[in-house]
């Protein structure tokens, strides 16, 4: 291997119906991640929420996610398709804004198609420059989201005020929700009213804002609880609870579990 594969971290492509591996709340429940993330579906269809709009997709629809853009959708067992995590230290083109794009045309979809094949078979390989190799297809694969993008922009519409201000909203939730701040303390900040907060985010995807926000901590909560070795009392007060057994009684509203029964039963 060459000294620049060595420096180049690698992408990786993953089954969607892996993605729920151990559990649906790794997709449905509100999360981030590090990397930037393209989600191509190829059958199925349901809901999907990113920043605080919901919208439903099919088949042939892509859906780009940037790095620490909160998100979850459904994924019943007649989803199938393929997730790409793009480490964003790879500096390559990909948007900063979400883009949910439905491929109508057999033109790029053979083109998205024969551009994943590539990708993973160098990933899947060991042939010399396999990384290097693995980085252009990816750039291809950036390539071919912001042209889709461009011929798109004409048959879409601005986002109006309600999804602004909810997507405004994830994105303080996204940077704060360890913090133990409460819905009323996000509309503060957003200058609107907690009913008004609430409202515009049944409007722009189906839940008040308080179920966003504790869909968030509860999925960072069972993540620690999963994960790592955290003690519970320690992951409570990361997570901005007031007490281990504030935390606990929340978390068994959320899920049916105590923190303990559902670590065990990991």
């Amino acid at each position: 291997m060459t000294k620049i594969e060595h420096k180049l971290p690698e992408v990786r492509m993953t089954p969607i119906p892996r993605l729920a591996k151990g559990g649906r709340w790794r997709v449905e429940a509100m999360r981030s991640y590090s990397s930037n993330l393209l989600l191509w579906f190829t059958s199925g269809q349901g809901r999907i929420t990113v920043a605080g709009i919901t919208r439903g997709y099919g088949a042939h629809n892509a859906v780009f996610i940037p790095s620490g853009v909160m998100h979850g959708f459904e994924a019943s067992t007649k989803v199938f398709g393929t997730a790409i995590f793009v480490p964003k230290v790879l500096g390559l083109p990909f948007p900063d804004m979400p883009q949910h794009l439905r491929i109508r045309d057999a033109a790029p979809q053979s083109e998205i198609t024969g551009i994943l094949s590539n990708l993973d078979r160098e990933l899947e390989g060991n042939l010399p420059e396999r990384i290097r190799a693995a980085h252009h297809y990816t750039g291809l694969l950036a390539v071919w989201l912001k042209r889709q993008t461009l011929l798109h922009l004409q048959d879409s519409k601005a986002p109006d005020a309600a999804q602004r201000l909810t997507t405004q909203f994830t994105e303080l939730v996204e940077q704060d929700y360890h913090s133990g701040k409460n819905v009323a303390q996000y509309a503060k900040a957003l200058g609107v009213t907690p009913t008004h907060l609430s409202r515009v985010c049944n409007q722009a995807c189906g839940r008040p804002a308080s179920v966003l926000l504790h869909d968030r901590v509860i999925f960072e909560a069972r993540r620690l609880l999963r994960e790592t070795r955290t003690p519970i009392h320690q992951v409570a007060t990361e997570l901005g609870f007031t007490s281990p057994a504030y935390f606990s009684r929340a978390f068994q509203q959320h899920t049916g579990q105590t923190p303990s029964a559902f670590r065990r039963s990991s």
